[in-house]
This record gives structure tokens, C-alpha cells and sequence, in this order.
């Protein structure tokens, strides 16, 4: 597969994209760009219209770079142009993240949880507070800090309503003993993904 160097103003954005990218996805982009560099190229017609890339595009704009390495595939009909650029956005999405070893390589790189893609405060947290990684860091960026206050707002109301009942029906457990039972993972304080249905400890 030969490799070009193409300036950016030589590339075409299709008038229409399969996925639409947001501008978090492109801040995570720029980071990677600037961490790593450019790790695949980007992917064109005859004409230089972007078949497979434009995210990364829009992010090497965003960065200030102007040249991208770029793979040409020529005569390929519309149909096939068409059928690419369904298939380069969909098949990332059928798979699925080995959460185990992602934990393993988490704590393995201790404190240095930079990591593009992901926010650093929430590593952190994560790997400090259990020993699994929990849909929470699966589900950063597509919730707005409007959605996440409004379900820990629910979750923590549902969680105070469901402490007065429990104290209720272990009164008579406790009017010997002044002393508090232990604190177990059952009373934690949780919310659930509103994607994947999984508990969000908090």
C-alpha cells in the first residue's frame, strides 16, 4: 500500500458523512495527534475526497497540521465509495472493550493515566476507588454534565428514600445496640448507565 503526503487544502470532505463528530471527539483527537502523531491514513478517491479519515481531518485541522499521509484507492464506483465509507464507521462499533485488561494496563501504568480518549481525573478515580473499571470511563463523552447531575440528583434522592425505609424495618434490630452496622457494597452509592443499564459507583 503506497502511502502519499498530501497538503490538507488538496482534500475534499464529502458533502455528506456517515458519522457526525463531535467536539469532544475532535479535543480527544488533537491529543492524540499530539501525543502520538498521525497513526493511519487517511483514505481517498481519484478526486482526493476523503473516503475514510474525516474526523482525522478535521482534527489535523483543528491541531494546525497541513499535510496528512493519506492511501488513494482509485476506480472504485459510487456504489463501492458509498458501501466504504458505511463500513469504515460501523465496523469499529462491533467491538467491544476488554474491560479486564483494560484495568490490568490502568493500573499498570499507575499514575501516568494521561490517555487520549479518556479523562485523566476519572482514571484516576477509578483505579484509586475499586479494583474494576466500570461503564463509567466506557461512557465519557457522550454524556453532558447536565445528564450526569441530573441522574446522580435522582440517584442520590432514590438512595436517601431507600436508607429511611431500611432504618425503618431495623428499628427493632437496633433498640439494644446504639452501634451502626458496617458499611457494605450494598450500601454504596450508585447510579446506572442510562446506555448499558451497568452500576456507576460514586
Amino acid at each position: 500500500m503506497k502511502i502519499l503526503k498530501l497538503k490538507l487544502t488538496e482534500l475534499k470532505l464529502p458533502e455528506k458523512n456517515v458519522r457526525i463528530h463531535t467536539e469532544k471527539q475532535l479535543e480527544e483527537f488533537v491529543r492524540s495527534l499530539k501525543m502520538f502523531g498521525q497513526i493511519r491514513p487517511v483514505v481517498v478517491d481519484e478526486t482526493n475526497t476523503v473516503l475514510a479519515g474525516n474526523g482525522l481531518v478535521l482534527a489535523l485541522q483543528k491541531a494546525g497540521i497541513t499535510e496528512a499521509e493519506v492511501y488513494r484507492m482509485e476506480n472504485l464506483s459510487k456504489n463501492q465509495k458509498k458501501k466504504l465509507m458505511i463500513a469504515d464507521n460501523k465496523i469499529f462499533n462491533l467491538g467491544i472493550e476488554n474491560i479486564e485488561t483494560l484495568t490490568d494496563f490502568l493500573n499498570e501504568l499507575g499514575n501516568d493515566l494521561d490517555v487520549p480518549g479518556y479523562d485523566e481525573e476519572i482514571l484516576k478515580t477509578m483505579v484509586a476507588q475499586a479494583e474494576d473499571v466500570t461503564a463509567k470511563i466506557c461512557e465519557y463523552g457522550t454524556l453532558d454534565d447536565e445528564e450526569i447531575q441530573h441522574i446522580k440528583n435522582s440517584s442520590s434522592e432514590d438512595n436517601k428514600n431507600n436508607t429511611e425505609i431500611i432504618s425503618d424495618t431495623n428499628d427493632t434490630d437496633k433498640s439494644d445496640s446504639n452501634e451502626q452496622p458496617p458499611v457494605t457494597e450494598s450500601d454504596r452509592q450508585f447510579i446506572l448507565c442510562p446506555k448499558c443499564g451497568e452500576k456507576i459507583w460514586l
